[in-house]
């Protein structure tokens, strides 16, 4: 199975109010310093409705970019309960 491919499986199972980071998540497919790559797979995204690339964020706490735009992330976050103060999570800490 290709890189991007395992990144998507592994953010379909992201449950709802819930974020990964970047870095966490390129753990998770047992590459670990593939964070960019992550990044480079969730641009491409064909199905970003389905696959909620919308919680994976920054390790630094930031919403990091999205396919449509940081606003749109930050308002899909805030319906699923995540707190946002001036584009990081709230009380992010790893």
């Amino acid at each position: 199975m290709d890189f991007a491919k395992i990144v998507l499986e592994h953010v379909s199972k992201i449950p709802c109010g819930k974020v990964l980071t970047y870095k966490e998540l390129a753990s998770a497919t047992g590459r670990p310093r593939a964070y960019r790559a992550v990044g480079n797979a969730l641009h491409h995204n064909p199905r970003p409705l389905e696959v909620p690339c919308h919680r994976v964020i920054k390790s630094d706490g930031r919403v990091g970019g999205y396919i449509y735009g940081s606003k749109k992330k930050i308002g899909l976050l805030r319906q699923e309960g995540i707190k946002i103060e001036h584009g990081r999570i709230r009380n992010f800490t790893k």
